[in-house]
């Protein structure tokens, strides 16, 4: 029993099932899927998370319809081919004592003609907002057809082998949708009063019971989105909860944040307070008096789910993202070693950001993520031969390859030229609102020191001091640099800026770094999107400067949009008093403003700014390697060195030099 998570790991009756502790990996895309049917990546994504120690796991969700085919990376629907392919699924997890649901589901009007080529479905026909499209009013027979399609698919699960399904009632999907005034305005037995609003979904887990046997555990999965008029609201969805409960239809419900009219806490990233699902999940807990309630969304830790076990407001807890950040969370937690956990960092860049992309999933600091079956998950074969490795630069790239070579039983040694770890994924861990990142650097050290690797920091290498008698492997992961030549992309033609030597132009690195200091009023060339241009505006307007971001995109955080936190990111610099102008660029620097050229008119204007700060593409901090070369080292070129990037392909390239020396 675990000392400093005690309600954690205590078990809890699901039916005939004893979970082994209180931690359940929840449903999400997973988007692994290769014509329709889960693959060993698929497999092994999960099996990883079992070994890991979460008592329950809940498979990605089943379309149980044509019209429901959200994602390329979708299962099929209607179609006894997955049940073999599922049941191997249903082994890797089962075989490590974790108990296997699948989630089904429906999006209703929300559909993706580009993946179904089918007309979206709704109760009433509202428009979708998962793309541009509208919807078509459901028939009856078209609503009995789609009851059919979720006992279908639940029939399919029970006969591969999983123990329960989860039917999905959250974020305004189909069933939601039927729930809901707004958007359910028949006038049959499907619509008006609360009884009617609720068939689909009574007659869809009755008769999932009565096919499925009295041992097959039933969930069901509902959202919370309070700031949203039209959506239910905690009160209206606590008495369709007790309506289910009292009927014995439910044996668990599981509580997210967010939906399609609330779509950015769906995916809560660090600029949302923690354990969103709570709120609700602790309502919800005092309705019901047969179903066990699961708190879900941005519940990242032991911790904060040990406190909301503590307070009452659930049964059991979801981790989803802290659990493919570091899959063996529950076994940490539960050996009381909470300092061994990766934290995840809530930033969604590979997690929902690649599956907004229509890409399988992985994750930003942990890219064993969907490779699991070829890197043996996070679990460390040695190596055939201990090496000498020398690495340089303690950046992600550097700091990834040097744990994942100590792990494998390299003898290690880390050259760091500045005073800390971090590089500037340091300088990212500054901006407002993301210490997370420093969280996850702090891990490093104490990984680091735990294997035993040498650390020097204050430590600038040159090729001259690697004597090749004393090291059999260099892995350089020097990182980046700004050109300072203030070279914009949308102006090809033009390499260096003109003005650019009048003064008062600091890279974002060296404001981050406090190197240099801005004056009051700040313009801030933005050419990337991401938090490299936005975190630094938000970190100067925090500090009372009067920030301009311009850029030549279309919208500040262009590139944020794919990790659902752009919309969010823009509110928070407009109540700084940030202003922006989209499409355009820096014709010129005078030092006392700039000179902008309007992309879509070709038109000048003066813009009055006391400094410049440029983020713009950097470049490969690569000096070293001729010199390394000349030796006749083994070399190891990685991170912002190799080509200048954004951080998970220099976690990706660590992870993968530690594996392959």
């Amino acid at each position: 029993m675990s000392k400093k998570f005690p309600r954690l790991f205590s078990p809890l009756k699901l039916r005939s099932h004893t979970l082994k502790n209180r931690i359940v990996f929840g449903a999400h895309t997973a988007n692994m899927a290769v014509e329709g049917l889960p693959t060993e990546r698929h497999a092994a994504y999960y099996e990883e998370r079992a070994i890991g120690g979460a008592a329950m796991i809940v498979v990605e969700p089943m379309p149980v319809h044509a019209a429901a085919v959200l994602t390329r990376g979708n299962f099929r629907h209607c179609d006894d081919a997955v049940v073999p392919h599922f049941k191997k699924v249903v082994e890797a997890i089962k075989g490590h004592g974790a108990v296997a649901i699948q989630q089904l589901y429906h999006v209703g009007a929300h559909g993706d003609s580009d993946n179904s080529f089918h007309p979206h479905w709704s109760p009433s026909g509202m428009p979708s907002y998962h793309d541009s499209d509208g919807s078509h009013p459901m028939t009856e027979a078209e609503v009995l057809e789609t009851i059919d399609g979720f006992v279908e698919a639940a029939r399919r699960c029970r006969d591969a082998g999983f123990d329960g399904v989860e039917v999905w009632a959250a974020y305004l999907g189909m069933v939601d949708q039927f729930w809901t005034p707004w958007c359910n305005r028949r006038d049959d037995q499907w619509g008006g009063s609360l009884e009617n609003r609720t068939r689909m979904s009574r007659e869809i887990l009755a008769r999932i019971r009565e096919v499925c046997g009295s041992d097959f555990i039933i969930g069901l999965a509902v959202s919370d989105e309070p700031d949203v008029k039209v959506a239910l609201q905690r009160d209206e969805l606590a008495e369709i909860i007790r309506l289910h409960d009292e009927l014995g239809l439910v044996d668990y419900v599981t509580c997210g944040s967010g939906g399609y009219l609330d779509f950015y806490k769906l995916m809560p990233t660090f600029l949302y307070p923690e354990k969103l699902g709570a709120d609700l999940a602790s309502i919800l807990k005092g309705v019901v008096k047969n179903a066990v309630v699961i708190a879900e969304s941005h519940i990242r830790t032991p911790e904060n789910a040990e406190t909301v076990l503590g307070e009452g407001a659930a049964d059991l807890v979801s981790i989803v993202r802290g659990q493919i950040a570091d899959p063996h969370l529950a076994t940490k937690a539960g050996e009381d070693r909470p300092e061994d956990i990766r934290g995840c960092i809530s930033c969604n860049q590979m997690c929902w950001g690649r599956r907004s992309r229509d890409y399988w999933i992985s994750c930003l600091i942990n890219p064993s993520v969907g490779r699991e079956f070829e890197w043996n998950g996070d679990r460390f074969h040695k190596a055939g031969v201990p090496k000498r490795v020398q690495v340089i630069g303690g950046g992600p790239a550097g700091l990834e390859a040097a744990r994942v070579a100590a792990e494998r039983g390299h003898q290690v040694v880390l050259a760091e030229a500045s005073s800390r770890l971090g590089g500037s994924f340091l300088l990212a861990g500054m901006q407002p609102r993301r210490a997370q990142i420093l969280d996850l650097i702090a891990w490093y050290e104490r990984q680091l020191e735990k294997l035993g690797v040498e650390v020097r920091l204050n430590t600038y290498v040159e090729a001259e001091d690697i004597d090749p008698a004393d090291v059999d492997v260099v892995v350089v992961a020097t990182g980046s640099y700004a050109a300072e030549t203030g070279f914009q992309k949308a102006l090809p033609t033009v390499e260096t800026m003109p003005g650019i030597d009048g003064g008062k132009v600091f890279t974002i690195e060296a404001i981050m770094a406090r190197q240099a200091r801005a004056d009051r009023r700040v313009l801030l060339l933005d050419e990337g999107g991401g938090w490299r241009g936005c975190g630094t505006a938000w970190k100067l307007a925090e500090e009372g400067h009067e920030v301009t971001i311009i850029t030549p995109d279309p919208f500040v955080g262009k590139e944020l949009q794919r990790t659902a936190a752009d919309v969010p990111m823009r509110q928070a610099l407009r109540k700084l008093g940030v202003q922006w102008i989209v499409e355009a660029s820096i014709a010129e620097w005078h030092g006392t403003g700039a000179t902008i050229i309007d992309h879509n008119t070709g038109e000048r204007r003066f813009v009055e700014a006391d400094t410049l700060v440029t983020a713009t593409t950097n470049m490969p901090a690569d000096w070293l390697i001729p010199g390394l070369a000349e030796q006749g080292l083994a070399i190891r070129q990685i991170g912002d060195c190799a080509a200048p990037r954004q951080a998970p392909y220099a976690f990706f390239e660590g992870r993968k030099t530690g594996l392959e020396i």
